[in-house]
């Protein structure tokens, strides 16, 4: 029996993306492809949606296809998990369901809808795109540029990396740059990098922390604006949750008197990031930290639940945080 339900998660939403599209090329009759696949968002969709989408017939195809993000989100009770496995039980031989979702690594393994997939191997399948540790990104990004086709120097390999962090997606956009630049006629080098590639996200959200620390409500605001404007926001997010976990894991061994070097063997990160790392983390308490990534948890899954925004969640963390520093600075 082939396999008609795919579930794709982790925290490369990049590479969860491209999968995503990948399907949709190797999808039947070019000129019949678009009117079969049904994308939907579990967030937004009502069940019966999702019900008339997964059973509706195809066109002039033999199968359809039906994306539904974020399944999570919205089957969070057990009730509603219950509802959506007897859907995915009746789903017809004529539709292929692609869930996808972008997600923390922790407790994956234990997710209602992995074990679902794992108890029903012959028809379903779950598959984790989860983003490189810092210091595998020049592996990475030598591995994206030769897919599209080009060469590049390790050097310049390693300061991608350090300008872009693990953002797959940006540093897929700037490795087209890159090679564009210099025509695929001859290697990407150290210089290429420096003329080409522009500031990142990964950089902006280093900026964005700074802000905080010095409890710099206006700029942190302004910081927050941009990269919600030329960002995803579940994206986004991801990348604030992780800055403060590398912040709250570097102070910790900052704390045992460490430093940057120990900071980059311990959490794996690139020698270049585990300075900034450690710099930054310098200008927190670890008492701090941990009350903000027991916030930043505290959030995420008032998001998840649909008790949150995204942005209004972004907006909250600036807001407590500034205020909670003035709070103290006036006692």
């Amino acid at each position: 029996m082939a396999i008609r339900i795919l579930y794709f998660y982790g925290d490369d939403e990049y590479a969860i993306q491209r999968s995503l599209h990948q399907l949709r090329a190797e999808f039947g009759d070019a000129t019949t492809a678009e009117l079969n696949l049904t994308h939907l968002d579990a967030r937004n969709a009502s069940e019966a949606e999702i019900h008339q989408a997964i059973h509706a017939v195809p066109f002039l195809a033999a199968q359809r296809m039906v994306w539904l993000a974020n399944p999570s989100a919205a089957f969070s009770s057990a009730e509603a998990q219950e509802r959506l496995f007897r859907l995915l039980e009746g789903l017809p031989d004529t539709t292929l369901l692609v869930l996808y979702e972008t997600t923390e690594a922790k407790g994956m393994e234990r997710h209602w809808l992995v074990r679902w997939m794992e108890k029903h191997p012959t028809v379903a399948k779950a598959q984790a795109f989860y983003l490189p540790r810092p210091r595998e990104m020049p592996e990475w990004i030598e591995a994206e540029v030769q897919r599209q086709g080009g060469r590049i120097e390790s050097a310049a390999a390693m300061r991608l990396a350090e300008m872009v962090g693990a953002d797959t997606r940006q540093a897929a956009q700037e490795i087209s740059k890159l090679l564009a630049y210099v025509g695929w006629q001859r290697p990407i080098r150290i210089a290429d990098v420096q003329a080409v590639c522009v500031v990142t996200a990964e950089e902006n959200i280093f900026a964005f922390v700074d802000a905080l620390a010095q409890r710099d409500a206006h700029r942190a605001q302004r910081l927050l604006h941009r990269l919600l404007e030329s960002e995803d926001e579940f994206a986004l997010w991801g990348m604030v949750i992780r800055q403060f976990r590398l912040l709250l894991q570097g102070r910790e061994v900052l704390e045992q008197k460490g430093e940057a070097a120990q900071i980059a063997e311990r959490i794996g990160l690139h020698p270049f990031v585990a300075e900034k790392i450690a710099l930054q983390a310098r200008a927190f308490s670890l008492k701090s930290l941990e009350g903000m990534y027991e916030r930043l948890v505290e959030m995420d899954e008032a998001i998840k639940t649909g008790l949150m925004s995204l942005e209004m969640a972004l907006e909250l963390l600036v807001i407590e945080w500034c205020q909670a520093g003035t709070a103290s600075s006036s006692r």
